[in-house]
Order: structure tokens, then C-alpha cells, then sequence
């Protein structure tokens, strides 16, 4: 009880340092994924019965839009790093609002929509990396992981928020509801263009701007980005089903609920323990918490879906967050640019999910027995860490001193200033 309030006192000190501006990153860090959720989600059903469109050119569609959304943060990163994290911001919410506005034009001509899906994926792999970056610039490493863990907070709670206000109007109203989110767009863009150019980088092109897009990146917490995303869209990807066949969609909902619960409220609470942590004790405890939660998965009942998606849910908070900051702590390159690298990773890893995950999950069905589905990931969770813990003795040794396993050692005695 006495950590948990001391967690908490810590975190209202670091966030009561953000100024008017990040303020306003914090809440259009709701804002952008509240009006994103009203729609995305939905999507399959938009295209398939709205439009028109077969299953399997809806699966391809989504497949490819979600590639673009997650491993386009690295040109995301790249470019915060070339023209500055405000314009890159910029340019990414204007190419969204374009998408969602092509939405309602597909209404009219739905070929369109396809292109206007793309748009708005775009659009969020260019936002994200400046997004962060621009929330942590300056800030010292003590209060990195409360600034990171609120904007988190903030991105769930929209996901979990926008498909409740959002799902009797897909089908009975989308042009309504496309205008609507359109207009939530066009004022969060707006807002941003008041955003201060002292928050973030501006240079044009320099020596860190001219680097390949994957020169720099710290191999291991790239490496384990991949796996935990690998493992944790398991559970993304194939719950639905699974649990729809066991209880209902609506109890599915609940268990959606439960884990963008956890997130909001635990992760910025449990930032400080996180951050103190070392990195192998970090990959270790996330990575049990996700065995954990796919094997009680297979148990298959109301309550073990319930416990399963919790247990998952806190792994991953430990497994997300400590990436990004070991990540952050290795690389010599910019915050936007390390942002989209783990961007990258966690796209990779979605998409390996999908295909590896879902051949896996139809073997299983087949069997009549999908437990083993899950009983098979928790297996993977196990044998797999020290498969990539074993980078650690392949990995080039940094040219300054520092513990490896630390997670308190600055930015600047790396040879970095805070905030590149």
C-alpha cells in the first residue's frame, strides 16, 4: 500500500510539471484515438456489409492497413527527424482528417474508401513517433516514464471510449458520424499549428538526419518489441472468436474494457517500478505475466477470459513501456526517430501474429480443441525470452561506461542530450 501511494505521489509531481502545451499532447492524445476508434474498429463491417465488399478482400484491405499504421513509424520517426516533430505532427493529422473526410466521399463512390483506410493509417505512423518525442523533449529521465505512461493512458482511454459512442451510428449513420469525426480532426489539427516550435526539434536535414532509418537502433529492446508484440496480438487477433463461442460479444466487450482499464490506471502508477527495474527482470516478469494469461486463457470459461486478458494486459504494461525506455537509453539517435524504430518492431511482430498465429489457430480448430492454441503461445512465451536474451552477449558493447542492466543512468552520460 506504502509503494502504491508512493507511486502515485510521484507521479502527480512529474505531472505537474507539464506546461500548457503538453497539456494539450495529453489531450489530443484522447482525442486523436477517441475520434480514430469511432470508426476503425468498425471497419470490417463498414466495407464488408455498407459496401459491399467480400470477406477475403476485407481481410486483405485490413491487413495491409495495419502494416502501414504500425511499421510506417519509422519513416514517421525519420521525418520528425528531418523537418521537426511540430510539422511532422502537422502533416500527419492533415493527411488523417483527409482520409476520414475520403470516407464520407465513400459513401458516394465506395472504391474509394479502400484508399481513404490507407490514408488515415498513414497518417497515424507519422503521428506517433513525433507525438512522443515531443512529449518527452527535455525531460529528464526520472519523470520520462510518467510523461510516456500518461500519454499511453490517454491513448487508451479514447480506444476504449470511441467504439461505445460510436457503434449504433456505423451502419444506421456513418456520414453523420464520418463528419463528425472529420470536424474532431480539423480542430486538434488546428490546435496543433499553436504549438510552440521550442518543444521539439526543428533542424532541416544535419548528420543524425542523414543516417539510415534503422542506423542506431538498439538491437535487443528492437528484438523484444518484436516478440512482445508477436505474442501479445495472439491475444489481439484471435480472442474474439474464441471467446464469441464461449460467451457472447458483448462479454468480449467487457474483457476489452478490463484491459484498457488496467492500462489507464496501472501503467502510470507503476511507471516509477518499471523504470527502476533492470531490463532482464523487466523482459522476465512480462513476459511470464503474458504465459500466465494465455494459459488461463485455455481454461475457456467467463471468468478465466476475464483473468486472462488481465494477466496479459499487465505483462505487456511492464514489457510496452520498458522498451521504449531501454530503447530510448541505448540508441544515439533521436527520441522520434528510436519511437519509430519500436514502431517498426511492434508492426513486424503484429504481422507475424497474423500469419504464423492464424495458420496455428486453424490447426487448433481443426482439432476441435482451440485451448491449445493458447497453450501452445504460452509455451512460446517461455522458450523464446532466452532465445533473445541471448543478443545480449552479441550486442556491441557502448562506448561509454554503464551498466547494462541499470535503468537509471541519464541520457547524457550516454553521450546524448535529452530530448534527441
Amino acid at each position: 500500500m506504502g509503494e502504491r501511494a508512493a507511486g502515485a505521489a510521484g507521479l502527480r509531481a512529474a505531472l505537474s510539471t507539464l506546461d500548457g502545451p503538453l497539456r494539450f499532447l495529453l489531450l489530443s492524445s484522447f482525442l486523436i484515438p477517441l475520434g480514430s476508434f469511432m470508426v476503425l474498429p468498425f471497419m470490417s463491417v463498414f466495407l464488408h456489409e455498407r459496401l459491399g465488399m467480400g470477406l477475403g478482400t476485407v481481410g486483405f484491405v485490413l491487413a495491409v492497413a495495419s502494416l502501414v499504421q504500425f511499421s510506417g513509424g519509422i519513416v514517421g520517426g525519420a521525418l520528425a527527424d528531418r523537418i521537426g516533430l511540430r510539422r511532422t505532427m502537422l502533416w500527419a493529422l492533415l493527411i488523417r482528417t483527409a482520409g476520414f473526410a475520403g470516407l464520407l466521399l465513400a459513401l458516394r463512390w465506395p472504391p474509394l474508401a479502400v484508399g481513404a483506410l490507407v490514408l488515415t493509417c498513414c497518417g497515424a505512423a507519422l503521428y506517433l513517433p513525433a507525438n512522443k518525442a515531443y512529449l518527452v523533449h527535455g525531460v529528464d529521465d526520472e519523470r520520462r516514464p510518467a510523461f510516456l505512461s500518461a500519454g499511453n493512458a490517454a491513448l487508451n482511454a479514447g480506444m476504449a471510449v470511441g467504439p461505445l459512442i460510436a457503434g449504433p451510428f456505423v451502419l444506421s449513420s456513418p456520414g453523420w458520424l464520418f463528419v463528425a469525426v472529420t470536424a474532431l480532426f480539423v480542430l486538434v489539427t488546428a490546435g496543433h499549428a499553436r504549438l510552440p516550435r521550442s518543444g521539439g526539434q526543428e533542424q532541416s536535414g544535419g548528420p543524425t538526419s542523414e543516417r539510415g532509418l534503422l542506423a542506431g537502433v538498439a538491437v535487443l529492446p528492437f528484438a523484444a518489441n518484436v516478440l512482445a508484440f508477436y505474442l501479445y496480438f495472439h491475444f489481439q487477433h484471435f480472442l474474439a472468436v474464441y471467446a464469441v463461442e464461449r460467451a457472447s460479444s458483448a462479454f468480449y466487450s467487457l474483457v476489452l474494457l478490463l484491459c484498457f482499464t488496467l492500462v489507464i490506471v496501472v501503467q502510470p502508477l507503476a511507471s516509477g517500478l518499471i523504470r527502476r527495474m533492470s531490463y532482464t527482470r523487466a523482459l522476465t516478469v512480462g513476459f511470464m505475466g503474458l504465459a500466465a494469461g494465455l494459459t488461463v486463457l485455455a481454461i475457456g470459461t467467463p471468468p478465466a477470459l476475464l483473468a486472462g486478458g488481465a494477466l496479459i494486459t499487465l505483462g505487456d504494461i511492464v514489457l510496452f513501456l520498458k522498451n521504449d525506455l531501454e530503447a530510448l537509453r541505448r540508441s544515439p539517435r533521436s527520441d522520434a526517430v528510436v519511437f519509430g524504430q519500436q514502431r517498426l518492431a511492434a508492426g513486424l511482430g503484429a504481422c507475424a501474429s497474423g500469419a504464423l498465429g492464424g495458420q496455428l489457430y486453424g490447426l487448433t480448430e481443426h482439432t476441435g480443441n482451440t485451448s491449445w492454441f493458447w497453450l501452445l503461445g504460452a509455451a512460446q512465451c517461455l522458450l523464446l525470452p532466452p532465445v533473445l536474451l541471448a543478443l545480449r552477449a552479441r550486442t556491441p558493447k557502448h562506448p561509454h561506461p554503464h551498466d547494462d542492466e541499470g535503468a537509471l543512468i541519464p541520457h547524457d552520460t550516454d553521450g546524448r542530450v535529452p530530448g534527441r
